[in-house]
């Protein structure tokens, strides 16, 4: 290979592909001497691309981590999954961080790869409800702390805004609709919870480790999905639509309470929370006829939200 942009790029792509070369196997891919192959890895080098060399039988050279990231070189299916990929994170949690790396790359995409990529964001829509935006500092802090079995505290906030201090051993980090959650062992109340990460304040780490307890029965995404629809609460509401389950499925977040069918007219909404006050609201914010049938909280709380709009619109 005489062309020496050539001969660099593809250089650096057999490194990138496998994790060491012998210089004898470099240099005979490159169809060049071992003289040149030196001086296009120190040129790799000075380019920032940390190249190490090592003697011996099982030595050769291949690419490290460095303290920056240097270029990388994608074949076309790489370049358009990353494309793809970032595209679809930037309209979800990761926001501005995707949308900047998705505009560097979308200018560096060859012309020939444009067409496949048109096609392919084209033909793809999302959901309207897209996941509410997070830090990605914290979600980078909880997994580290989950992969290193670290202790975490944070302040949390429910849904009746309550703010409270957690002391938590992490396990994972789950997405589950249009939300993520943390899963982990809650050591004030000595149990599995699930906690949504938008709802986590600044994370800190106080340096305690702990050793990784016997995970919940069921898998992470079940268990999450079953405490997210059941939070442990002693406040569980009751409720009958006069409309099928479709209809108050796309107007209720069905992932706050369990949603099943009574016939082809009407549903059963079930759901456990830390304020009537909140779920009244949302139940009227439905726009469907509804019957509460428990708990005599939910009536009262109800009937006295009713009375005040129509004292607030009497005039």
């Amino acid at each position: 290979m005489t062309d020496p942009s050539a001969r660099m790029l593809e250089l650096l792509s057999l490194l990138q592909s496998k994790r060491s070369w012998q210089a004898a196997e470099l240099a005979a891919r490159l169809d060049t001497s071992p003289r040149t192959l030196r001086r296009d890895l120190d040129r790799l080098r000075t380019l920032g691309y940390p190249v190490s060399a090592s003697r011996g039988r099982s030595g050769g050279y291949r690419l490290v981590a460095g303290r920056a990231m240097p270029p990388l070189l994608f074949t076309d299916d790489e370049a358009v999954a990353l494309v793809i990929g970032l595209r679809i994170a930037a309209l979800t949690h990761l926001g501005e961080a995707a949308d900047g790396a998705l505009r560097k790359l979308e200018r560096n995409v060859p012309t020939r790869l444009r067409s496949r990529i048109h096609a392919l964001t084209a033909s793809t829509v999302a959901a309207s409800r897209t996941m509410r935006a997070l830090d990605p500092r914290i979600m980078q802090t909880l997994a580290s702390a989950a992969h290193e079995h670290l202790d975490v505290r944070f302040e949390y906030t429910d849904r009746a805004g309550r703010h409270t201090e957690r002391r938590v051993q992490p396990h994972r980090q789950v997405a589950l609709g249009r939300r993520w959650y943390l899963l982990g062992w809650d050591l004030d109340r000595e149990g599995w919870r699930t906690y949504r990460i938008d709802r986590i304040g600044a994370v800190t780490t106080p340096g305690t480790t702990f050793i990784p307890r016997e995970p919940p029965p069921d898998d992470s995404v079940s268990f999450v999905q079953d405490s997210t629809r059941m939070p442990a609460t002693a406040r569980r509401g009751v409720v009958r639509f006069g409309a099928p389950v479709s209809v108050v499925a796309e107007r209720l977040g069905a992932e706050a309470g369990a949603l099943e069918a009574i016939d082809d007219t009407s549903c059963r909404y079930t759901t456990s929370v830390d304020s009537w006050e909140w779920l009244a609201v949302a139940l009227a914010a439905v726009g469907e006829p509804y019957t509460i049938e428990a708990p005599p909280e939910l009536i009262a709380c109800s009937k006295d939200l009713a009375d005040r709009i129509a004292r607030a619109t009497a005039s």
